[in-house]
């Protein structure tokens, strides 16, 4: 199967998964939504491409954006739809490719996320054509928020979920990527890209974009994000608080799952 496809398939079977995710982890999601705030107001046009089931663009829909989910998946695209039409929010939906976006208007949003193609592409002309897809689709001074998962995030998944997965000799090979210092590509939780995180502002350096954050999604906080959510609403707040100071800052790159690159299209 083409690996398109097989990421594809993983989606449209992995609906309710994939839309729990973000509960599950409510660190990456909160720290995530700081920094969308930062730029995207009311009112302001998105397209949130590779959105899944539309965490993101719900959210973006209650603060009065205009947003537009982007999926590979049309079944994550419909349940996007449904709980906008459930909550009564407006948001229009399409399913795509991230490589072509040519059904879709060029110079028409305000931002663009592309918090999820760059988890399966593998090849670099794959991942180039995404980044100059978006860079159209974008108005002048438009702002793009790209994800990444890191070549280390194995280790701190096994590390919470299971340790003893290091003595499985496939997950092992995983593991040895931090050894070898190499970008993965292969089979992860489908057909995966992981970047080693000192890759990301390289990538950037071919594209006519000004750099605003690098930012670890998870900050310090991962390995311990279960304990504290089991904690109270403060004490969770007063964490994030204090995480989103430093998740800039290049020592804490290493820790995290997710690496986010925001940047504005320079014309």
């Amino acid at each position: 199967m083409d690996s398109i496809e097989t990421v594809r398939k993983f989606y449209d079977e992995t609906v309710n998964y994939e839309w729990e995710r973000l509960d599950r982890h409510k660190v990456e999601f909160e720290l995530t939504k700081r920094y969308l705030n930062r730029y995207i107001k009311p009112n302001d046009k998105v397209l949130d491409l590779g959105g899944g089931p539309g965490k993101y663009s719900l959210y973006l829909a209650e603060l009065g954006c205009e947003v537009t989910l982007a999926d590979l998946s049309q079944k994550n695209v419909d349940f996007g739809l449904n709980k906008a039409k459930k909550h009564g929010l407006p948001l229009s939906g399409m399913c795509v490719d991230s490589r072509d976006l040519s059904s879709i208007e060029d110079g028409q949003y305000d931002h663009v996320l592309c918090m999820g193609p760059m988890y399966h592409l593998k090849d670099e002309t794959d991942r180039v054509k995404t980044i100059n897809e978006c860079f159209k689709k974008l108005k002048p001074n438009g702002i793009i928020f790209v994800a990444f998962v890191s070549s280390y995030s194995f280790v701190w998944d096994y590390l919470i979920r299971n340790p003893n997965l290091i003595l499985n000799n496939e997950r092992k090979s995983q593991l040895n990527m931090m050894l070898d210092d190499e970008n993965f590509v292969g089979r992860g939780f489908t057909d995966n890209f992981f970047i080693r995180p000192k890759d990301v502002l390289p990538f950037f350096e071919q594209f006519n974009l000004e750099k605003l954050h690098l930012i670890n999604c998870e900050s310090f906080l991962y390995l311990r994000e279960a304990e504290l959510l089991s904690q109270t609403p403060e004490v969770v707040t007063a964490w994030l608080d204090l995480a989103e100071q430093v998740c800039e800052r290049e020592d804490m790159l290493s820790l995290a799952e997710h690496i986010m690159y925001i940047a504005k299209k320079v014309e």
